[in-house]
């Protein structure tokens, strides 16, 4: 027996927004059904993986999570937000067991492509929204026509995070069947962004008032204020414009997405494929021309567009490119509000950014595609901002 429709088209159904400030407006979120599930899916030992200089690896494990996920559901169907070195997604539950199987792949061609260790977990939503003061709330940004990112609210995904790594009754352990996922649409070709003011800077703010109202107001303040502190940099502060945007041929890039990617394929073979594959889309990027579904520079336009570098899931992740003063001044006004009781946060400085992409149609425009600053980025902000609530 299928699902009931309210079920099954939970997040299908969800309005979406498309002001960013609004990210914490709870009248844009929807409850989640109990009989869905929290999955989240991190490395553990991500700091070894960032000091050997391997953060781009860490970067498409955590994508893959994602895509693979994706490819298995119908698109639309599964909430996602990236998280650098991992991912959190939301099944339904006719969903849940396919997406393990799919998951625990994933965690087998980190262990043997990539020396990467990942962890992933199930929640039943039920449990966290019988517990006092956390629900597992929705809601849907779109980012451009066609392209939507979900956001997640009410404290729900943060415990199930605390869950997961004190609890192994929620962890997934079971023996992969050796069966590869499919990670049709996962690249990673474009080159590092580099700053263009001086500073790629990860943000990753936790606003501590109890009431959602009260939330909404202080993350509505602090995106005004990084907007306006950014404003006179390159681009307003944006981490990805035309001038940064470098496709070399080969890209650096290529091995990762080969052993990602090649499933039992011949390597060789797969490799030769996407090596000529890499070669025409440089060609039709570099003179600007249309072939099929492929726009040439039309595909960088919407590419900027589509360009996921602001999330949240009851933390507030933004990347940017901003000059050392800002920086610095970013710094000091988080710290002053951080001293008046109203958040924690954590910050990593780089000097360019990376790119991952989920490629579902090129002639629809519908491409997402992760930003997360280099040399740890986002997890390395996470490790200060855990730092400052020890303290």
């Amino acid at each position: 027996m299928g699902l009931p429709a309210s079920t099954a088209n939970f997040y299908a159904d969800i309005s979406s927004f498309d002001d960013f400030s609004q990210v914490a407006n709870i009248d844009h979120y929807k409850i989640a059904p109990d009989d869905w599930f929290v999955v989240i899916a991190d490395i553990q030992g991500s700091t070894r993986a960032i000091g050997e200089g391997r953060y781009k690896e860490v970067n498409m494990i955590g994508a893959a999570c994602i895509n693979a996920v994706l490819n298995i559901s119908a698109r639309g169907e599964i909430p996602y937000v990236f998280g650098g070195d991992g991912a959190t997604l939301l099944t339904p539950p006719n969903r849940v067991d396919a997406c393990k199987k799919t998951l625990l792949a994933v965690r087998s061609l980190a262990e043997t492509k990539f020396n990467l260790s990942l962890r992933v977990g199930i929640v039943p939503v039920a449990r966290i929204n019988a517990t006092d003061g956390s629900r597992v709330l929705v809601a849907k940004y779109q980012i451009s026509p066609g392209n939507v990112l979900a956001t997640f609210s009410g404290g729900g995904i943060e415990l199930a995070e605390r869950w997961i790594k004190s609890n192994s009754d929620y962890l997934i352990e079971e023996n992969h069947d050796n069966e590869p996922p499919d990670l049709g649409g996962l690249s990673c070709r474009w080159e590092p962004l580099a700053s263009e003011n001086g500073v790629m800077l990860s943000v990753l703010i936790q606003a501590t008032a109890d009431k959602e109202s009260v939330k909404a107001e202080i993350y509505r303040s602090l995106i005004d204020a990084l907007g306006e502190i950014s404003a006179e940099a390159i681009n307003q502060g944006k981490p990805i414009s035309d001038n940064n945007m470098k496709f070399r041929w080969p890209p650096r890039g290529l091995g990762a997405e080969i052993d990602a990617t090649v499933g039992k394929r011949n390597r060789l073979l797969w490799a030769l494929r996407l090596y000529l594959y890499s070669l025409f889309q440089w060609f039709l990027d570099r003179f600007d021309l249309t072939v099929g579904g492929y726009r040439g520079r039309q595909y960088r336009v919407e590419l900027r567009s589509n360009t996921d570098y602001r999330r949240f899931d009851d933390t507030l992740r933004i990347l940017l490119d901003c000059t050392l003063a800002q920086a610095d001044e970013i710094d000091k006004m988080l710290a002053l509000r951080a001293e008046r009781g109203e958040l924690l946060y954590g910050l990593h400085r780089a000097d360019s950014a990376l790119m991952t992409c989920l490629v579902f149609s090129v002639e629809k425009g519908e491409h997402i595609h992760f930003v997360d600053g280099n040399d740890g980025g986002f997890t390395s902000a996470a490790k200060t901002m855990k730092a400052s609530r020890v303290a």
